[in-house]
């Protein structure tokens, strides 16, 4: 699993075997923490657990550590330039998206907000504005479970103990085969629920259509060497806000 242990706002640790024989196990990470909702909801239904709301909850606006190392915000990576002028949270999606296949997945992407380089699995220069975050939570997060997955860790995961913590942990799983049949679970939509220019969180929101259940988690990233990286929690935990939910209210859908 990418997303192995206990998750941020979740309540408790999850181990499925039963999922490990997938073949779409690792392909992002935050799709199979929608089947495992799924399941859960499935046996637990009549139950006296309460349904998780449907709206994304706000999360506490992020924060720059003192010992930050980034880079100038203009100092970007050759070749990689955006228009950076919007800077207000989004009301829809972009009109110019496209989906792009990582693995047997299908992920959002953007001719403006990025990613506008691809090299091997390492999906990168994104705009520096909230709809640049989105689609970097998406593109490296789901790039984790492929092959080479250490070169995106390396390259697209903030430096420090988080970082450490996750490489040692990931290191022990599988990754996801680069072809093969279509994952069914797909991604449904999006909420910024922080944004600075140096600081984003973002919530991913995604569907399985086979149990018509829709499920959410956040990552948050950072501004670092011109471009957005994924911030991990010091013990390595990448995803946050877990909850599932039977619609899309709160969210800004694809429109797919």
């Amino acid at each position: 699993m990418v997303n192995s242990g206990r998750s941020r706002g979740g309540s408790g640790e999850w181990e499925q075997p039963f999922w490990q024989q997938k073949g779409w196990i690792l392909s992002a990470g935050f799709l199979l923490v929608l089947v495992v909702l799924a399941a859960v909801t499935l046996m637990t239904s009549g139950g006296d657990g309460s349904e998780a709301s449907g709206s994304p909850t706000q999360a506490p606006t992020a924060t720059v550590s003192d010992g930050d190392e980034s880079k100038g915000e203009d100092d970007r990576p050759a070749g990689c330039r955006t228009d950076d002028s919007e800077q207000e949270k989004p009301t829809t999606a972009p009109k110019d998206i496209y989906w792009k296949a990582g693995g047997t997945q299908l992920v959002p992407a953007s001719k403006s907000s990025g990613p506008l380089k691809f090299d091997g699995p390492v999906w990168s220069c994104f705009a520096h504005t909230p709809m640049g975050a989105v689609f970097a939570a998406h593109a490296i997060t789901n790039n984790f479970g492929l092959e080479g997955w250490r070169e995106v860790v390396e390259r697209q995961v903030v430096p420090g103990a988080g970082r450490d913590a996750y490489i040692a942990r990931r290191s022990k799983e599988q990754e996801e085969s680069d072809s093969g049949q279509p994952s069914e679970e797909t991604f449904a939509g999006f909420a910024v629920l922080a944004y600075n220019q140096k600081e984003s969180t973002v919530m991913i929101l995604g569907r399985i259509p086979s149990v018509d259940r829709y499920g959410s988690l956040s990552v948050t990233l950072r501004w670092q060497d011109g471009d957005w990286k994924v911030l991990p929690d010091p013990d390595g935990t990448i995803y946050g806000g877990v909850s599932y939910t039977d619609g899309t209210s709160g969210f800004i859908t694809w429109g797919t």
